[in-house]
């Protein structure tokens, strides 16, 4: 018994679609059954953006502003030949990034737990 072979397709018929078939439409999204997209919701400027994000969790900016404190206040002391200062103040700024990584985790497990709307 011999296999079946297809027909022979010439390179014109190969690269058109088939006859009913709509090529894709890069500028819509797909329709996709049971789906809805999301409306579209206003861009945010970076200020609305960082308001925003600073009232859902108000320690992470306050723990990046007493890193950079540290930090800078240290390499200060740091110059001056305070090096006591400068290593208290290096510690400082370990134990205010340990603060701001921790509100960070609260923040997300918080967002996390919140119902969705």
């Amino acid at each position: 018994m011999a296999a079946a072979t297809p027909p022979a397709m010439s390179e014109e018929t190969a690269n058109t679609p088939p006859p009913g078939a709509v090529p894709f439409d890069f500028s819509q999204p797909p329709v996709i059954e049971g789906f809805s997209p999301l409306p579209k919701l206003k861009e945010e400027t970076f200020q609305e953006k960082f308001i925003r994000k600073t009232k859902e969790n108000p320690f992470v900016p306050i723990g990046c502003l007493g890193t950079a404190g540290a930090l800078l206040y240290g390499l200060r002391a740091f110059n001056q030949g305070k090096t006591r200062q400068s290593q208290l103040l290096m510690r400082g700024r370990i134990f205010a990034q340990g603060f701001t990584v921790v509100a960070i985790i609260v923040g997300v497990f918080t967002t996390a737990m919140k119902p969705k709307q």
